[in-house]
């Protein structure tokens, strides 16, 4: 298993990897349609999403964090 410290790195990879694969997916139908060669198409645009979209979580989600936090209602207990 991997240690807890790697939590955060662990959390944006499957994230993007998610993301990228569901919208490079949805994106390449939108724009070429159920083609012969979607497979190749979507595969193609998921690896170049994925490169862009890790780093990207890694950088946007501490800010992320930040503004959950400020419009998230705090109990007074």
């Amino acid at each position: 298993m991997i240690h807890r410290k790697y939590q955060n790195v662990l959390f944006a990879f499957f994230m993007a990897l998610f993301m990228s694969c569901f919208m490079s997916l949805v994106i390449s139908i939108f724009n070429v349609g159920l083609v012969d060669n979607i497979l190749h198409v979507w595969l193609h645009a998921w690896g170049f999403a994925f490169v862009v979209a890790f780093p990207t979580v890694m950088i946007v989600a501490p800010t992320v964090r930040r503004l959950v936090a400020l419009v998230i209602h705090k109990d007074e207990c």
